[in-house]
């Protein structure tokens, strides 16, 4: 039996606010919401043995639940650390005030400073308002951390001096980008300046997002051992759709391909089936993914593993 570990990516609902422009939404034809029983059972289903941390993000906005509070609340006690990832629009002072303390991280997803690019590219959303719920959460998180995802898209790149020096006017410091440009498996135009990106990564020391997926370089060796299809990025994540289902990968955002359900599977049984799993036709053909992980990131990820490693044994 295979014993590394990885990170659910756990969808509460696949119902958004928001109509981003690097989120081709029209796939999901039918967006759904997690009821209580399909919750509990996710969180039984939930193992430190099998997983670093739970990430609850999915295809939807998790604060739009009508059960936020209530699903908030079951993280607290929970063996597992449970992080947030939010657009920021609905984290209100009330919901700031309740999940501190109930996860490790909350990160929302911000695009630009500029207002007519925010509104292009995070349309539908008040970007003063998220503003706003970013300087309440600066102020009243004291034992969840906050952090925030800048959205690696070209129209975003000319304004991000900028971006970057009004979050650290606001003592907002931890900073992430994905060092490649959003593809969502081929559903939108391959961007060729991916090296520009990790450039500009390198240049305002902003921290690698994906390299949160990813606990340890004994789990990466691991999984590269046991998946036949050796994909980093997707061997790292195993999603859990608002149905139960488990994903064959986190790209998937039709929810087309499954490898079962929380209601008769368990996360290790979901992962060892879908490591006898190969390529996915088209859904893996037309991603960017699969080689995202560069020289230099690999390397991150052994430093951070070793780091770890002495800070435990000192």
């Amino acid at each position: 039996m295979s014993r590394y570990r990885l990170t659910a990516n756990i969808e509460w609902t696949s119902k958004c606010n928001a109509k981003c422009a690097m989120c081709p939404r029209h796939v999901i034809s039918n967006p759904k919401l997690m009821t209580p029983e399909t919750y509990a059972q996710v969180m039984q289903r939930l193992n430190p043995k099998d997983l670093c941390r739970a990430l609850i993000a999915g295809y939807g906005e998790p604060t739009t639940h009508p059960r936020f509070m209530e699903y908030i609340e079951g993280c607290r006690s929970h063996p597992l650390q449970f992080d947030l990832v939010s657009n920021g629009e609905r984290l209100d002072e009330e919901k700031l005030r309740h999940l501190d303390g109930a996860l490790g991280m909350v990160m929302v997803s911000f695009s630009s400073i500029n207002p007519d690019t925010y509104k292009a590219v995070h349309t539908n959303l008040d970007q003063g308002r998220v503003m706003e719920n970013l300087r309440a959460a600066k102020r009243l998180l004291k034992r969840t951390h906050l952090s925030i995802s800048l959205t690696p898209m070209p129209e975003c790149l000319d304004t991000l001096p900028e971006t970057i020096e009004w979050f650290h006017s606001q003592g907002i410091t931890d900073l992430r980008m994905s060092p490649n440009f959003y593809n969502r498996a081929g559903t939108q135009e391959e961007r060729e300046q991916t090296r520009t990106l990790r450039k500009i990564i390198q240049r305002y020391n902003l921290n690698a997002l994906d390299l949160d997926f990813v606990p340890g370089l004994w789990d990466v060796m691991q999984q590269l051992r046991h998946n036949r299809f050796r994909c980093i990025p997707r061997n790292s994540s195993l999603f859990i759709s608002s149905l139960g289902d488990y994903l064959y990968c986190y790209n998937d955002m039709a929810h087309g391909e499954t490898l079962g359900n929380v209601a008769d599977m368990g996360v290790r049984e979901a992962i060892e089936h879908r490591e006898q799993t190969q390529a996915s036709g088209e859904l893996c053909t037309r991603c960017n993914m699969r080689g995202r992980y560069q020289g230099m990131e690999m390397l991150q990820v052994a430093a951070s593993y070793l780091g770890r490693k002495l800070i435990a044994t000192g």
